[in-house]
């Protein structure tokens, strides 16, 4: 009888013995990349990013439909509202994952710019004559300083990384 408790002891033993080598053997190994965010494979990378953009197209989507009520330049002010909603929103989303998060970060800029431009000008189209003109000078010349805000912010990136001996190659248009 003890000869068998002890057969049965020493069988249980070494079966929990092997599923825990099992378990620790087939458990995936977690990486953090360089930015601090868990490292996942790039399947599940891939489906999060295309959930991602099946929304913004659908907010996007539903923000037209809005403004198919509405009629004339309203109309046109709300589209190019969701048309820049969006663009700024799959740029935001392209940044999120992106290889070069400097270049990522400014196409998120340039597209909130031609956003706000885009917006300005449809609104432009409300007025007659003169301010009309001056409206469109105004949004054009705040479209170009946002533009030259973002140049000017990424050569002062360029010059600190240059003064910190970093030799990462400037990020192209």
């Amino acid at each position: 009888m003890r000869l068998q408790l002890c057969s049965i002891a020493a069988a249980v033993a070494l079966a929990l013995a092997t599923s825990v080598q099992a378990q620790q053997q087939t458990e995936p190994k977690r990486t953090v990349r360089a930015d601090g965010q868990p490292d996942r494979p790039a399947a599940t990378n891939r489906k999060v990013k295309d959930a991602e953009e099946e929304r913004i197209e659908a907010d996007a989507k539903a923000a037209k439909a809005k403004c198919d009520a509405m009629q004339g330049n309203a109309k046109d002010v709300c589209m190019a509202e969701a048309k820049g909603k969006e663009k700024v929103a799959k740029a935001e989303l392209d940044a999120k994952n992106a290889k070069n998060p400097e270049r990522a970060q400014r196409k998120v800029l340039e597209a909130k710019a031609d956003a706000e431009y885009n917006v300005a000008k449809e609104r432009c189209d409300d007025q007659k004559g003169d301010a009309k003109d001056a409206c469109q000078k105004e949004a054009k010349a705040k479209h170009q300083r946002a533009k030259a805000d973002i140049k000017a912010k990424e050569a002062r990136a360029e010059q600190r990384s240059a003064a910190t001996g970093n030799t990462r190659p400037a990020p192209s248009k």
